[in-house]
């Protein structure tokens, strides 16, 4: 079983906002068996929308639709569809009584356009909206349906959870489907894809299907089979996902997302593990990632943005003249951070890390997205330089993620 998405609205043909509506549609509908095959975003314009719906109906069985059902003049879905499936409007007296009733509890008048919203499509199925003032509306015609709701998250969330799940899951046979996620970090996605070629080719004669997600630092390795039978899907996917990690052991952190610092947090919590960070170029962005993680009292005693050189000097007793010697970005200088930072909060692990961030502030000897990082720890020092980009944000996101992979990989090695 397959549907489509359409979603309406030049605020996200111009960028101005982002669809989430689509990506938490096509999750729902996953769960459910049903395969989104694709996404599309038109403007509102009743010629896009006609022209949309052709497409998309002449394609699949199913499609949804967010967007366009507002009060205002340039809200036209609502009219434009019950032309296209030739049915009037009329007053729904239900639906009017809602909206009156939405009006009296957030305490402000009701005006003309609000009540034209309560004016449906004589024939469609409404689902009536407690959260809002557009209806979600069900349209049927030759076997196929198309879902309309307004583009509002809450409000579509909302309307698909109180009813068009429930209906989606009457009106059409669904199959099943099983994912596993591997998350891999450290190797870029053509070095994992060039390990793994001779497994990958074997994948088709198994029914499962492999899609590489990559992202700075992640690559993330959906394993996917549908089917009718739940139990031999979860079988198969299982197989071929240990199969994999066999070949890529050293940069599988976790699975079915999962992030470093969560798989990190469980290691020092599973070993009884402290730990603390002095951040330069990160300006507190490890800490940040440690302390998202809820119970991180367990295992975080505290963490520095030692940006300055004097902090760097005062607060964790970098010795100035290493500074001046070989500058803040070096190693000499992050093993002194981590040492001291270690020391300082007595801690099993501490982390350390001094670069240039950018896009400014880099030498022919030193360009920006050079970083330093070292991890004191009960059995040694771990010291690398890493050389990123330009990138600013990407620079703080790669070093705190590589200095978090490193703790994972110290914990490991601990037994």
């Amino acid at each position: 079983m397959q549907a489509e998405i359409i979603t309406i609205g030049d605020e996200i043909l111009i960028g101005q906002t982002i669809d989430s509506n689509s990506a938490w549609i096509a999750g729902e509908l996953n769960k459910a068996g049903i395969r989104v095959s694709r996404i599309n975003s038109i403007a509102d314009e009743a010629s896009a929308i006609n022209a949309g719906l052709d497409e998309s109906l002449g394609r699949v069985d199913l499609v949804l639709m967010t967007g366009g059902l507002g009060p205002t003049a340039d809200d036209i879905t609502k009219k434009t569809l019950a032309d296209y499936f030739g049915m009037p409007l009329v007053m729904n007296e239900e639906v009017l009584a809602d909206i009156r009733g939405f009006f009296d509890r957030i305490g402000k008048p009701m005006l003309e356009m609000n009540e034209q919203q309560a004016m449906l499509p004589a024939g469609a199925h409404i689902v009536r909206n407690r959260k809002g003032t557009a209806s979600g509306m069900w349209f049927e015609k030759e076997g196929k349906v198309l879902i309309s709701m307004p583009g509002v998250p809450y409000e579509m969330v909302h309307l698909m959870e109180s009813g068009f799940m429930d209906m989606i899951e009457s009106r059409f046979r669904r199959g099943h489907v099983f994912h596993r996620t591997v998350m891999t970090f450290g190797q870029g996605e053509s070095f994992i894809a060039d390990t793994v070629k001779d497994w990958e080719a074997g994948l088709a004669s198994t029914g499962v299907k492999l899609a590489y997600l990559p992202s700075p630092g992640i690559v993330k390795m959906r394993l996917s089979a549908f089917g009718d039978d739940s139990e031999e899907l979860e079988r198969k996917v299982m197989d071929q996902a240990i199969a994999l990690e066999r070949l890529i052991p050293d940069i599988v952190y976790g699975y079915d997302d999962e992030t470093l610092e969560a798989v990190v947090a469980g290691l020092l919590k599973e070993k009884g593990k402290t730990i603390s960070a002095a951040e330069s170029c990160t300006g507190g962005y490890i800490s940040h990632l440690l302390t998202s993680i809820p119970g991180s009292s367990d295992y975080l005693e505290g963490g520095l943005c030692t940006y300055s050189y004097a902090s760097k000097t005062e607060l964790l007793g970098v010795d100035s003249e290493i500074i001046k010697e070989k500058g803040a970005v070096s190693e000499e200088v992050v093993i002194a951070m981590a040492e001291g930072c270690r020391k300082l909060y007595q801690t099993d692990i501490a982390i350390a890390v001094s670069g240039i961030a950018g896009p400014s502030g880099g030498t022919p000897d030193k360009p920006v997205g050079t970083v330093w990082m070292a991890v004191a720890h009960e059995d040694g020092m771990f010291t690398h330089c890493f050389h990123f980009g330009r990138d600013r944000m990407r620079n703080i996101r790669m070093t705190a993620l590589h200095a978090l992979n490193e703790v994972r990989r110290i914990l490991l090695a601990r037994g």
